[in-house]
């Protein structure tokens, strides 16, 4: 394994977030369901304006409108298990279903999802749509994409005004390998794979850690199965996320963030890259301007108190869309 892969300065405690979870087994279930009322009640001593900003995002995330039962051969949450290589999403989705009734049912799809499911499903990632109402986001594998910088203390005047890039790349990820051939040699581009296996030589490059990721004003933020899973503590730093517009989403609402506003958005086919990269330099003021609107966006995901309550709402609302409640 590479030195830089243990670099954990930026990144979630992989030790604290197993041992947190492996207790969270040996609590008895009705300890936590006598606290959900309580739990959903917090959000009367809100403001009517955080009120509003909670509804929202619990509307966005859980989009069904009618009711509608379940078929009867889904699982009842009781009949959730740790399965082998979806560890991460058994944990995040037990730390909130453990509040509810073990008897209600509900479709839990884990992994890296880009379709949409015929019944109301969990997911973690979906399609960017307006008909995606049966795909209910919650925040899984959080430990692995909920990251972020923990202080950018680099000015954005002394950073390279080059744009980085350094990612896994297989076969299947068509829009990163077009990325690649278009500027892998370009002068203002520092990019390449990382690749232990299946990599291409010509484009085989040294991995570079966060912290050496924020010495460029730039940072690509291409999707590879769904999303990019840097785009977080992209948007958290001090550097500036380059990407097109977002075509699947996950917790982080990627599809609500508004192009040039909290990244410098470039086309679906890359031509105009060069072009959007000179202008933000010749810019800088602008180009910061979107650094502090993309940190801004940021900060609503660390208050866990808040996302707590949020994920329980949108549990609560698929069991009451669902004729259980």
């Amino acid at each position: 394994m590479e030195l830089k892969r243990l670099s954990y300065k930026h990144k979630n405690s992989k030790i604290k977030y197993y041992g947190k979870n492996y207790l969270r087994q040996l609590i008895p279930l009705s300890f936590y369901q006598k606290k959900l009322q309580k739990k959903l009640n917090c959000i009367n001593d809100l403001s009517s304006d955080e009120i509003e900003e909670i509804n929202a995002r619990v509307n966005y995330y859980n989009k069904l409108e009618t009711n509608k039962d379940l078929p009867l051969n889904i699982k009842k949450l009781s009949e959730l298990v740790l399965k082998k290589g979806y560890k991460e999403y058994y944990f995040d989705a037990f730390e909130y279903t453990r509040y509810f009734k073990q008897t209600f049912t509900g479709k839990f799809l884990f992994g890296d999802i880009t379709h949409i499911p015929k019944q109301p499903a969990f997911v973690k990632s979906r399609p960017v749509s307006d008909n995606n109402q049966n795909s209910i986001l919650l925040k899984w594998n959080k430990v692995r994409h909920f990251m972020f910088v923990k202080n950018d203390n680099i000015p954005f005047a002394k950073k390279k005004n080059i744009l980085v890039s350094r990612g896994q790349i297989f076969e299947k990820h068509t829009n990163r390998l077009k990325f690649l051939e278009m500027y892998f040699d370009h002068p203002m581009c520092d990019i390449g794979m990382v690749n232990t296996r299946r990599c291409i030589p010509k484009w085989k490059v040294e991995r570079l850690t966060i912290s050496e990721h924020l010495h460029y004003k730039f940072i690509l933020c291409l999707e590879g199965n769904d999303v990019a899973s840097n785009l977080k503590w992209v948007m958290s730093s001090g550097s500036l996320a380059v990407m097109p517009k977002a075509k699947f989403e996950t917790w982080f609402m990627e599809g609500s963030l508004v192009p040039d506003y909290h990244y410098v958005a470039i086309k679906e086919d890359y031509s105009d890259l060069e072009e959007k990269l000179q202008f933000y330099i010749d810019n800088p003021d602008k180009a910061q301007e979107i650094v502090k609107n993309a940190n801004a966006y940021v900060q609503k995901f660390k208050n866990k108190k808040r996302e707590d309550l949020i994920s329980l709402l949108v549990l609560n609302k698929y069991f009451e869309k669902t004729n259980q409640l």
